[in-house]
Order: structure tokens, then C-alpha cells, then sequence
């Protein structure tokens, strides 16, 4: 296994211990959660850095590093709705979406086409990090001079995500035909 799926593999490692920081009462959690998802989310960029700079692209690699994000991103929003920090209609819309792509995928793959990450996606992932982020530091420092930048993160990263979807759709639309 490259160094680059190694990456991937460690942001999925470290999804339960995230959540672990983050949903029990232990003292600084949601700071300890907040630091674990930050590198984690670092891994995404540097696991696709490495991949690059070392060509080290593989198959496994390409289907894993999204997982891995949705795996990511998904434990964080359902965690946060657990918390009351997110409505359920915002988690509802953007896993909708994964789970949609991912059959996309899926059935790419079965007639042996491996859809690589569009720079919508690309985007849809760093705005949803971003928001997540900004709902874990309870929108530091922005609270402060009442700024909801938290609130605002999250719906770009809901608008983000529609448009990556419908993206993702209509330029693969001809695989669903088959």
C-alpha cells in the first residue's frame, strides 16, 4: 500500500476517534474533535498531493479517498445533528447527494469507468469542511462581532453540493443510459 492510500486509510481510522472526542463528556472534547477532523481533513488534500507528486493515482485509491471523505464528512454532520448544532434537513440533503454519486460510481465502474473527483466536487468537499469547522468551534471567532459564519458556511456548502451533484449527473448521464 503507497503512502497515499495510507493517508486515506488513516482519515478513515480516524472518524471514530473524532466522534469518540466529540459526543462524550470528556473535558476539551469538542476541541480535541475539532483538532482530530481538522487533520484528518488535511490528510484529503495531502493524500491527493502525494498521489500527484509521487504518481502514486491508483483504482483503490480513487474509489477509497471519497469514501473516506463521505465517511468523514457524514459521522461529523450526523454527530453534529445528534448534538442539536445542525438541522437534519441540511445532513438529509448532503448525504443524499453522496449516496447518489456513489451509485453514479458504482455503476461507472461495472461498465469499467472510473469517475474522478470534479473541481464542483473538489469544492462541495472544502466548503463542507469548512462549515463543519465553523459548527465545531462554535463559529470562532466570528461570534464575537455576531457574524453567522457558520450558518452561511453551511448553505454554501448545501448549494455547493446540489451543484456538484447535478454536475456529477449530467456529465455521466450517458452511463445511466446503458
Amino acid at each position: 500500500m503507497n503512502l497515499a492510500n495510507k493517508l486515506t486509510c488513516l482519515r478513515i481510522i480516524l472518524i471514530p476517534v473524532f466522534m469518540m472526542f466529540l459526543l462524550n463528556r470528556i473535558p476539551y472534547g469538542v476541541e480535541i474533535a475539532a483538532v482530530i477532523f481538522i487533520i484528518a481533513a488535511i490528510t484529503d488534500a495531502l493524500d491527493g498531493y502525494v498521489a500527484r507528486k509521487k504518481n502514486q493515482i491508483t483504482t483503490l485509491g480513487k474509489f477509497m479517498d471519497p469514501l473516506a471523505d463521505k465517511l468523514l464528512v457524514s459521522a461529523a454532520l450526523i454527530s453534529l445533528v445528534q448534538m442539536g448544532k445542525l438541522s437534519a434537513l441540511v445532513v438529509v440533503i448532503i448525504i443524499a447527494r453522496e449516496f447518489t454519486i456513489s451509485i453514479l460510481r458504482a455503476v461507472a465502474a461495472a461498465e469499467g469507468v472510473v469517475i474522478a473527483a470534479s473541481w464542483w466536487g473538489k469544492l462541495k468537499t472544502i466548503t463542507q469542511i469548512v462549515a463543519i469547522i465553523a459548527i465545531l468551534v462554535d463559529n470562532f471567532p466570528f461570534k464575537y462581532i455576531n457574524f453567522p459564519f457558520d450558518t452561511i458556511m453551511v448553505w454554501v456548502a448545501v448549494i455547493f453540493t446540489i451543484i456538484s451533484g447535478v454536475d456529477y449527473i449530467r456529465i455521466n448521464k450517458h452511463i445511466l443510459k446503458h
